[in-house]
């Protein structure tokens, strides 16, 4: 066996034993998530305000669907009927989804400078075992609340990805959709948001 082969068997040999030690610990989903977070960064997944916005025609926004209902991290049972009237950040997500993880931090950044009391976020697990979401969310420390729907997202909801993000107007209007990962910290996202609730105030 000559140096080249015998330094790239050991090479490769280096590569299996990394990606089977994240595998085998489970680390996978946070390394591959770190990454995306540097993907994020780069802005080639923010959020495209313009054309990921939903309009049918004629020119006008689909009606949002609030008849889902929720269980928060407490145990606690609501109905999204009940936010009716605010602006609404729904995220699709779950806790083995790397891209999902990647945007966390953003949302949270977001959900910090949003006035609560105009703008709800519904951060909506669809782990199979939702104690996976909650400890996640206890380990990272994440200030939004997070959900499950027990009895399934509406078919207005569903996305063939996640995560994926709606976003819903005060007046009762799906305004956007944003498929797969995004920047949800930036200063022309925060923007449209704060113009969702001026407009619910004029």
């Amino acid at each position: 066996m000559n140096k080249k082969v015998k330094k790239s068997l050991i090479e490769y040999s280096i590569i299996l034993g990394v990606f089977s030690f994240l595998y085998f610990t489970g680390l996978q989903t946070e390394v591959l998530g770190f990454i995306q977070r540097g993907v994020l960064k780069t802005g080639i997944a923010d959020p495209d305000i313009k054309n990921d916005t939903i309009l049918e025609e004629p020119k006008q926004y689909p009606k949002a669907n609030y008849s889902m209902k929720l269980i928060d991290s407490e145990g606690r049972e609501f109905d999204m009927e009940s936010l009716r009237g605010k602006v609404i950040f729904l995220n699709i997500w779950a806790s083995w989804c790397p891209p999902c993880l990647a945007e966390m931090p953003g949302i949270n950044n977001l959900y910090n400078q949003m006035d609560k009391n105009k703008v709800a976020f519904i951060m909506l697990s669809v782990d199979d075992d939702f104690a996976k979401a909650l400890k996640l969310r206890k380990k990272k420390g994440y200030d939004f609340e997070i959900y499950q729907a027990p009895a399934g997202l509406p078919r207005l909801y569903y996305s063939q990805s996640i995560p994926t993000t709606y976003i819903v107007n005060s007046q009762g209007e799906l305004v956007l959709k944003h498929d797969g990962m995004g920047d949800f910290d930036t200063k022309e996202f925060k923007v449209y948001m704060e113009g969702l609730v001026n407009k619910s105030e004029g």
